[in-house]
């Protein structure tokens, strides 16, 4: 695509990027004089008509958006089954890549982006677009702090065509919101969501969820909860926290309500003003009140009262069933029942003093047992006779395994004597294997490491190997390592371009300044003219300025004199001149061009007003230049073309 020319506006310069769904170049509007960015489809997607028609619509509606925190589409076209978008050109990061430098961002740089997102995102709202794939990887931040966000609209084509090939939503699975991971209505509820994941990113360097593939990633979004960012970095302000944990509810009716919302709250956080966040909660935990002797007596006075009132009815039974009977018999009964009811009044009166005994237990002071193995855990919380109860365990960079990551009653509070303290245990690091990214383009690469829950740091070298392929990693595949470890790709920077400076061979001997030039990396062309004034073999000019810096492989013109022309004339004078009707032979050298892997070179003789082919081979570019032996008159025209287009004339 370099050097291509799009609408016969647009020249495509260099690559800049690319994603799934495109690539992005830097391009120069030749209309305007202005540099701007042209972000061209994949191959995979020009053949589905349907996603061609929404996708120009789409970009179409969003070209109407104008924000200064929105890039902005000027033109969308189609060239030669090329489609592309004309967008703004921004010089800077993506989000993706400053958190990747920096590992997380402080709060306040998290909270300005945050704020500019939303800005930009109220503007669409408004305007009844949805982003539908806010990522980090899709907003750009400028060197002075400027945030725009990219790719409005496209997203709503993207998910209405079929992509089979899984490594395109690699990068937006981690940002999905559960809605669109069932594949269900989405809106702009579904923007705050990825919104939050993002700014969960910042502010923890991480996401929150990590998965062997994109399926398991859009799964977890589905059905398990998030993790609070203040269980990652304590430091992370709650009310911050609240915000964000509102944003990613997986109800969209539990989330803010519309983005000019979550702006209102995120901007009074900035200026810490009380904010309330409601909805994003279960039922809380609470602490129930401590129940005293009086509550515990009442409660017993009643219970023997009842127990006396069935008593007495029982008696009244007894009393009418043995009415007739001999009073003898009547005593009796009655004495059995006096018995049965004190027995039962102190058996009652036993059971509630041992209910308030567990009840009222001592009271203890819960004790920090984050860090300890589980047995040394469950050891000092039976000292003061808690007791440890192992809740879940999960993976971990920071606590060894066995070890207590959390517990669910913090240090200092009370509780009573026999209370289970639930604890999470480490599994220890998790271990992936490392992928084999050799090869690969350096975007598809990091996507693949990142899938697995790797960092990748490039480190940019010169190579014959394409621009922006890996040539090494370290560790190499299938080494097993801890997730979250760096693997280093060592990448092309294409061929090293050298620069020579041009020296002054005027008034040297040509086979002298030849050798110079070449020992340079200069291609040396030469011409030959008769000159009164100059001795044979000395250089009389050169096309190139002395001093002026040039690439390698750079032609240089010179011209030789070959000395005084003896001639004698037909009238015996001994006048010299130039006699243009002499047959000579020229040796023509000739660059080839760069852009292709051969090229057909003509050769066109002009003399005495006729035209003919005197040369004609196919080359391969890899000669770089070539030299080309031609017979003619002295006033003889050389025409050169390359595959059958003019170049140049000798």
């Amino acid at each position: 695509m370099i050097g291509k020319i799009l609408g016969n506006r647009y020249e495509i310069l260099e690559k800049v990027g690319g994603g799934g769904m495109a690539l992005v170049y830097k391009a120069k509007c030749r209309l305007l004089n202005r540099f701007v960015a042209v972000k061209i489809l994949r191959s995979e997607f020009i053949h589905d008509e349907d996603f061609i028609n929404k996708f120009r619509r789409e970009s179409q509606a969003a070209a109407s958006l104008s924000h200064p925190n929105i890039v902005s589409i000027y033109d969308v076209g189609v060239e030669d089954n090329i489609h592309y978008i004309v967008m703004e050109f921004v010089n800077g990061k993506t989000l993706k890549q400053l958190i990747r430098e920096k590992g997380q961002l402080s709060i306040e740089e998290s909270l300005d982006i945050a704020i500019k997102i939303a800005e930009a995102l109220s503007h669409a709202h408004e305007n009844h677009i949805v982003h539908r794939d806010i990522k980090p990887h899709n907003i750009l931040v400028t060197e002075d702090g400027i945030v725009k966000v990219t790719d409005f609209g496209i997203a709503r084509a993207a998910t209405t065509s079929t992509v089979t090939n899984t490594s395109n939503v690699i990068g937006s699975v981690h940002y999905f919101s559960p809605e669109q991971a069932r594949g269900g209505y989405t809106d702009e509820k579904s923007d705050i969501y990825s919104l939050g994941v993002v700014m969960y990113e910042m502010i923890t360097g991480t996401v929150p969820f990590q998965g062997d593939s994109p399926i398991s990633v859009a799964l977890k979004h589905i059905q398990e909860d998030i993790e609070p960012p203040s269980h990652i970095d304590s430091s992370i302000p709650l009310d911050l926290e609240s915000i964000i944990m509102k944003c990613v509810q997986k109800d969209q009716s539990l989330r803010y309500s519309d983005i000019k919302t979550l702006l209102s709250d995120l901007k009074k956080f900035r200026n810490s003003d009380e904010i309330h966040i409601s909805n994003f909660n279960d039922s809380p935990t609470r602490i129930i009140p401590r129940i005293d002797d009086t509550l515990i007596n009442q409660e017993g006075n009643d219970s023997m009262k009842n127990q006396r009132k069935k008593v007495d009815k029982r008696n009244m039974n007894s009393d009418n069933i043995y009415k007739d009977e001999k009073g003898g018999s009547s005593k009796l009964v009655t004495l059995t029942a006096i018995i049965l009811a004190l027995l039962l009044t102190i058996g009652i009166t036993a059971g509630f003093l041992w209910l308030r005994g567990q009840i009222q237990g001592q009271e203890v002071k819960v004790i920090d047992v984050r860090g300890l193995h589980k047995d040394v855990a469950e050891e000092k919380l039976n000292e003061i006779n808690l007791v440890l109860r192992v809740k879940s365990e999960v993976y971990s960079s920071e606590y060894e395994k066995g070890h207590v990551i959390d517990q669910s009653v913090k240090a200092g509070e009370t509780v009573k004597e026999g209370y289970p303290i639930d604890v999470t245990i480490s599994k220890g690091v998790e271990e992936v294997d490392v992928p084999y990214v050799v090869n690969k383009h350096i975007d598809e690469a990091e996507n693949l490491l990142e899938s697995e829950g790797l960092r990748s740091v490039p480190e940019r070298v010169y190579s014959d190997i394409p621009k922006d392929y890996v040539i090494s990693q370290t560790p190499e595949e299938n080494q097993r390592v801890p997730k979250g470890s760096t693997v280093k790709l060592v990448v092309s920077d294409g061929p090293e371009i050298k620069y020579v400076i041009v020296p002054n061979v005027i008034g040297e001997n040509i086979d002298k300044a030849k050798n110079e030039l070449t020992n340079l990396g200069l291609v040396v062309d030469i011409k030959y003219e008769y000159n009164e004034n100059v001795d044979k073999d000395i250089i009389i000019w050169q096309d190139l300025t002395a001093g002026s810096e040039v690439e390698e492989n750079t032609t240089i013109k010179l011209t030789v004199s070959n000395g005084l022309e003896d001639m004698e004339k037909p009238d015996g004078s001994d006048k010299k001149e130039t006699d243009v009707d002499e047959i000579i032979n020229n040796n023509l050298s000739i660059i080839l061009p760069k852009d292709k892997n051969e090229v057909e070179v003509k050769i066109y003789r002009i003399q005495d007003g006729e035209r003919e082919v005197i040369y004609n081979e196919v080359h391969s570019t890899s000669e770089e230049s070539i030299s080309v032996l031609v017979e003619g008159k002295r006033s003889a025209k050389y025409e050169v073309y390359f595959d059958g287009v003019f170049i140049d004339e000798i």
